[in-house]
């Protein structure tokens, strides 16, 4: 089923005492906001997230999603005063475009930490009910108080805590709130209201939503206990043929032969390209830039490598070091390593300090030995805070 993620953050967040919206603040290198759409934008079910803003805060949401370059970002859509009326005009965006998505999740900004499963377990749920929604059963006891004095006990039995996302067949939902009448507490009083069915999955406890400047403390404590880093390895081989001049790691090298292959045959760039698809679990570059695709033959391998960058960056990952080895009798690379360094370096937005490029011959065995082809070897690591 086609599923859209609308992301609601038109608020002003006024609990917080923030000098602006506390969607936009940073946490880590990363906004609230980028975090939250981040989260949804890893994952394979949605095929579109919609943010919901407030109408003066184009520029801060401009800024929040500069690094972000996914086509499944939809440009913005302006809320209203109330938060139902945010998730209206969300809704009515997504049903005017050429394909309303099945299934909608609406999710709160200030849930940054959302759990790729929580998403998977409301999006599953969609299968067989109108509607699901992540919750934590309320454990601790609950007493009625007037100011400071308690006057009674509450019974907790069958209480739930509610998150988000909250997930609804799009034409459902759509027709409830616009059957609606004022606010709600959230979009699940609007499906209950208008009669559907809905499910509770299992929520999680990081899932919280940043309210207070204790919260925000909280997320930023959590980041320092949640990194994530990924090592990929890429290996390339291209034949040497008729031509002048190799191309090796974005430095063309004169020589007695060229290097066979539907791009450029860059193979430092091919293996170092894949590295990075490997860290971030997305393949290959031949899955990502088919060599029976017109448009790549005798392209520059830097656009592959960019594109792989420019994902690792989608994904929340900084490229920390990259290290390519290449694997060839001819020709010389030691005086042009520094220079393979350089472009890399670049490309990949770190210093030359954190890339490695060197060089090995394989004794003259095997097609590198008999001066037939070139290897290259590349291993990348990527850290997610």
């Amino acid at each position: 089923m086609a599923c859209a993620a609308l992301i609601v953050a038109a608020g002003r967040g006024q609990r917080l005492g923030a000098a602006q919206p506390k969607q936009y603040l940073p946490l880590g290198e990363h906004s609230i906001l980028q975090r939250s759409i981040c989260a949804f934008l890893e994952h394979p079910a949605v095929s579109r997230v919609l943010v919901v803003i407030h109408p003066d805060d184009l520029p801060l949401y401009e800024a929040a999603v500069a690094g972000i370059s996914d086509s499944r970002l939809s440009p913005p859509v302006a809320g209203a005063p109330a938060r139902a009326g945010s998730v209206l005009a969300g809704l009515e965006a997504l049903a005017a475009e050429a394909t309303a998505p099945e299934t909608v999740l609406i999710h709160d900004a200030a849930r940054p930490f959302v759990p790729q499963s929580v998403i998977s377990d409301v999006v599953a749920a969609l299968a067989e009910v109108p509607g699901a929604f992540p919750a934590l059963p309320v454990v601790d006891a609950l007493w009625r108080a007037e100011g400071d004095h308690v006057v009674a006990s509450q019974s907790r039995d069958g209480l739930w805590r509610a998150q988000t996302p909250q997930g609804f067949r799009f034409g459902a939902i759509l027709a409830a709130h616009r059957a609606g009448a004022g606010d709600a507490a959230d979009d699940v009083a609007v499906a209950v209201a208008a009669g559907h069915e809905v499910r509770v999955v299992p929520g999680a406890e990081e899932n919280y939503k940043i309210t207070t400047p204790a919260d925000l403390a909280r997320a930023e404590r959590r980041l320092e206990t949640m990194i994530d880093i990924r090592t990929g390895n890429g290996f390339d081989v291209h034949q040497l043929g008729p031509g002048s001049a190799v191309t090796l790691c974005g430095v063309e090298i004169p020589h007695d032969h060229g290097l066979v292959g539907h791009s450029d045959a860059d193979v430092g760039m091919h293996a170092l390209t894949d590295a990075i698809f490997g860290a971030l679990a997305e393949g290959d570059i031949g899955q990502w830039f088919p060599p029976s695709d017109a448009q790549w033959k005798g392209a520059a391998s830097e656009i592959f490598l960019r594109k792989a960058v420019e994902r690792a960056a989608e994904r929340g990952f900084a490229i920390t070091h990259c290290d390519v080895t290449l694997v060839c009798e001819r020709p010389k690379i030691g005086p042009h390593a520094e220079a393979m360094r350089a472009a890399l370096a670049g490309i990949a937005g770190i210093g030359a300090d954190r890339v490695s490029v060197k060089a090995t011959t394989s004794e003259r065995l095997g097609f590198t030995g008999r001066g037939e082809g070139i290897a290259a070897i590349a291993t990348a690591t990527l850290v997610k805070s």
